[in-house]
Order: structure tokens, then C-alpha cells, then sequence
């Protein structure tokens, strides 16, 4: 188990209580884990802490206002690359065929392309998987924490630490124009619930 990438799937979750109450777990797997370089250990801890900080529904409001509120930084992979085209759901047809394979079926409405569903199966998989998938979405990883920079948003890091993971060069934050307004050039728990079921049943 890469339990880093599991505690990745978290922080990109939306942010329920049970998901808060772990984040000095996540935060010790992030500490402990070697494939966090120190820049981006300490840009992650630094969004376990202002997740666990304030009320948890300004928390809420937080993420969703990043998001749910367009394309630009969306977590469902697919919508990157085929919006909402035939393609996309044949792509998700072959991810959840992925998942299947490796016995594991979806125990949450969330969609196989969501990226904390995608980074949980991958706490399951060996480096070499990890690598090869994570390489092959580098692109929409690379676009999604380019939108987070330029919103000055911490959740970047974790985009940038996956980046980091799959061999690629982190975005350049220097270089990201800074956005003011909420459209402007954008399209404007520890698990609450797993994505997978458990095989043997239990919850």
C-alpha cells in the first residue's frame, strides 16, 4: 500500500469531518513518506492545515468554490481531454474495466476518472503502474496545478507532488499569471466514504 497516494485521494476529497479528524494521520504519512521531496512536503503540510483550520463549512464552501465551479479545474480527468463527448464515456467504461480487473468495484457515486478515486486505486498498485499512469495524465496534472497556482490555491501541491512522483518537472509557479477574479481565465476522507467496496464485505 503507498499510503501517501491514498492520503493524497483524501486531500482532494471534498472535506467531511471524518476526513478532518484524520488529517494529523495524513500528515505523519506525508512526513514519513520518501517519495515527498522536502519543497513539496512542506507546501503539503501546509494545506493539511489550513484544511483542519477554521469551521468546517467554510472548509466546504472553500473546495467547492474551486472545484465544482468549471472545467478548468475540474478532477474528472476525462473532462480535461473529452469534455462531454462519447469519448469520455468510453474512456470510463475501459478505467472501470481497469478497476474491475483488479477487484475492485466503485462503492461511491463518484465517477472512475475523479482523481482521488483514480490516486486511491493507485495506493494499491506498484511504482511501475503508478508511474506509467500518473506520466500519462501528467498533462492534465501539470493544467490543473497551473489553474490552482494561478488562484494561489495550496491545494496545488498535491498536484505538484504527483507531478513530482510520475518523474515530471513541478509547474513553474513564477511563471503562472496570478488571477484576481473568480472567471478570469478560468472556466470560472481520509475517507468518509471509500471509493471501493471491501472485498471481504466488511465497512
Amino acid at each position: 500500500m503507498i499510503l501517501v497516494l491514498k492520503a493524497f485521494s483524501a486531500l482532494l476529497s471534498y472535506p467531511g469531518e471524518e476526513m478532518r479528524k484524520a488529517l494529523p494521520e495524513i500528515g505523519d504519512v506525508i512526513r514519513g513518506s520518501p517519495l515527498v521531496a522536502s519543497r513539496e512536503r512542506a507546501a503539503l503540510l501546509a494545506l493539511v492545515e489550513e484544511i483542519g483550520s477554521g469551521d468546517l463549512l467554510s472548509a466546504q464552501e472553500h473546495y467547492v468554490d474551486l472545484f465544482d465551479r468549471g472545467r478548468a479545474l475540474s478532477l474528472h480527468l476525462f473532462e480535461h481531454l473529452h469534455g462531454e463527448s462519447r469519448d469520455r464515456g468510453a474512456a470510463m467504461v475501459e478505467l472501470k474495466g481497469l478497476y474491475a480487473a483488479a477487484g475492485l468495484d466503485l462503492a461511491t457515486r463518484e465517477l472512475p476518472d475523479y482523481l482521488p478515486v483514480v490516486l486511491e486505486y493507485l495506493s494499491g498498485r506498484g511504482m511501475a503502474e503508478v508511474r506509467d499512469m500518473l506520466t500519462d495524465c501528467a498533462g492534465i496534472l501539470r493544467t490543473i496545478a497551473r489553474s490552482l497556482i494561478a488562484r494561489r490555491s495550496r491545494y496545488a501541491a498535491v498536484l505538484q507532488a504527483l507531478l513530482v512522483i510520475a518523474g515530471e518537472k513541478p509547474v513553474d509557479a513564477s511563471a503562472v499569471r496570478p488571477v484576481k477574479e473568480r472567471n478570469e481565465a478560468l472556466d470560472r476522507e481520509w475517507f468518509e466514504q471509500p471509493a471501493f467496496a471491501d472485498p471481504t464485505g466488511r465497512r
